[in-house]
């Protein structure tokens, strides 16, 4: 693997940890009635490529399920995401050439 892979798989992991850890947080404050995280910052974080634990957390942890924002959302955010990571894995390994 290159600087490029590993920098992706690490960003993965890192973002979609962080995505988990404020997920449960915002069930746990949802639940206590305390100040929740706003949805905003959660589909910043689906953005951001924490989209795919996020989404598995909701569903194990039943939060957010009826809010079509979010079970529909975040499934678009990863589709569109993948795609735009294969082009870019495309384009810097030099699979992609365009001709003039």
């Amino acid at each position: 693997m290159d600087w490029r892979e590993w920098f992706i798989i690490s960003y993965l992991i890192v973002i979609n940890f962080i995505s988990v850890i404020v997920t449960v947080h915002d069930k746990k404050a949802a639940k206590k009635h305390k100040r929740r995280i706003s949805e905003k910052t959660l589909m910043i974080l689906a953005a951001l490529s924490g989209c795919v634990c996020m989404y598995i957390t909701m569903r194990i942890i039943h939060h957010k399920t009826k809010h079509p924002k979010f079970m529909i959302g975040i499934p678009v955010i990863f589709v569109i995401e993948t795609i735009c990571l294969w082009l870019f894995y495309q384009f810097t390994t030099n699979n992609i050439h365009f001709t003039t």
